[in-house]
């Protein structure tokens, strides 16, 4: 029996233990392999728990992370791992796998501590698969698929751009911010940290964070409103990973409604997502009088909201901003409930109390890919777009366009379909066509509209 290792059981991977407990006795295994079981690990027993539910193929355990000989006692007993831990913690776990010679799979992003265990994964002939959820991981697989289409006609790409967002769907927005929380909150308060840079008509364009999310350009998607797009962190460093080093453009981006990208540049400008400045604020213990203060630290004086807006608010957005910070419950006057380091601190639970996803809400995944291309000297566009609507606020679309694709991984490595070796993201065709062909069978699958430009 072949034993899958997961370390998380928060919202990305409620789809990703179905699959993996759906899957533990089907008969695409190999003739004699009994199947699979499931041990998920996670801080919160109960959670765990709730998650592998009454089936005979998991088990939930609890213990801390830190702990190397509960670790790597689990890892050891393992034929493959999967980890959907927040990255500093995903590290311990990838180091322990290196360690006890195990595979890995993992939705995060490719750091520079991962690139240091590379020649360590090479040597024991490991295969560490990263970037493998939702983006990164299908919109890599999906433009590759295209790319790789086109390079074959003997085509030359000269634009990329790649859009993908997790919303709210349109039947659940009911707030100002046209927004609700599908994933991990902290990664959502500090989209953006980094500052971005990318290529933009054979010029490189490097933003600041409190430039990130000014002026979002705006995407249109068939059947949805104008969507807005901020830059994601480093583009240009993927564009030898998909073989497009001389292309004119080359953009990843994350997709918002345009009401949401001048609501949060105004939460950066004001320091609200802030994660040093906790001597600053120790003494405020009312929202109010913390953002009062935070207002006034633009201009080093005190200031009022009108006053804020007037010196730095378009005229024609004063409603909108005013009503999108009163959701929030910046203007009230009661206590912080919470003990706090940082305005960051401050901001996540009221954006995780506010933004909270309803029992019954649906979040939606929308991802766009846009490319311009010459084939035998004739201008093409081609565009590919994905939509996924989730079912209730524990069956998301972001959990599922995060774990399934996780979950046909492991199965295609344990089976033998994958058999590569190496620290690998999803770009090669040995991975992303099985994982896109199957993927097609959860309704995750994208349009493509191609047109020749004169």
């Amino acid at each position: 029996m072949k034993k899958i290792l997961l370390f998380g059981a928060g919202k990305s991977a409620t789809v990703l233990i179905d699959y993996l407990l759906a899957n533990a006795q089907k008969e695409n295994l190999p003739a004699g392999q009994a199947g699979w079981f499931v041990t998920v690990v996670d801080a919160d027993l109960k959670l765990a728990q709730l998650k592998i539910g009454l089936s005979a193929h998991g088990k939930a355990v609890s213990f801390d992370i830190n702990n190397a000989e509960e670790r790597n006692r689990y890892i050891r007993d393992a034929d493959i791992v999967i980890s959907l831990l927040p990255p500093t913690l995903h590290v311990i776990a990838a180091k322990s796998c290196v360690e006890n010679y195990k595979n890995l799979l993992t939705a995060s992003y490719v750091d520079d501590v991962i690139r240091h265990l590379q020649p360590d994964i090479a040597d024991r002939q490991l295969l560490f698969l990263c970037e493998m959820g939702l983006d990164p991981g299908i919109d890599h697989m999906s433009a590759m698929k295209i790319i790789d289409e086109i390079h074959q006609k003997g085509g030359n790409i000269t634009s990329f751009k790649s859009h993908c967002g997790g919303l709210v769907a349109p039947e659940s927005d009911d707030n100002p911010w046209h927004y609700k929380i599908s994933w991990n909150p902290r990664n959502i308060l500090l989209a953006g940290k980094a500052g971005a840079v990318y290529r933009e008509d054979g010029d490189s364009v490097k933003v600041s964070y409190k430039e990130v999310f000014e002026n979002c350009p705006e995407v249109i998607v068939e059947k949805l409103a104008p969507l807005a797009w901020y830059p994601n962190r480093d583009s240009i460093s993927y564009m030898p990973l998909y073989g497009l080093e001389n292309a004119e453009t080359f953009i990843r981006s994350t997709l918002r409604y345009a009401s949401f990208c001048r609501g949060w540049e105004k939460i950066v400008h004001l320091g609200l997502t802030d994660t040093g400045d906790g001597e600053e604020i120790k003494h405020f213990n009312k929202f109010n009088d913390w953002f009062l203060h935070k207002i006034g630290k633009i201009e080093s004086r005190e200031m009022s909201w009108h006053t804020y807006l007037e010196l730095y608010v378009e005229e024609n957005f004063h409603d909108e901003l005013t009503e999108q910070m009163n959701y929030l419950g910046l203007f009230e006057s009661k206590e912080i409930p919470v003990s706090f380091n940082s305005s960051a601190d401050i901001l996540q639970f009221l954006i995780e109390t506010k933004l909270a996803l309803k029992p019954d809400d649906k979040d939606m995944i929308v991802m766009l890919h846009e490319m311009e291309y010459i084939v035998h000297g004739q201008r093409s566009t081609v565009n590919s777009t994905l939509v996924v609507k989730g079912e209730n606020s524990l069956r998301t679309a972001m959990a599922k366009t995060v774990g399934l694709p996780l979950g046909i991984a492991a199965k295609l490595i344990l089976n033998g379909t994958i058999k590569l070796t190496g620290l690998h993201i999803p770009t090669k065709k040995e991975i992303y066509e099985p994982v896109l062909k199957e993927l097609e069978e959860y309704h995750i699958k994208f349009h493509e509209e191609t047109k020749q430009l004169s």
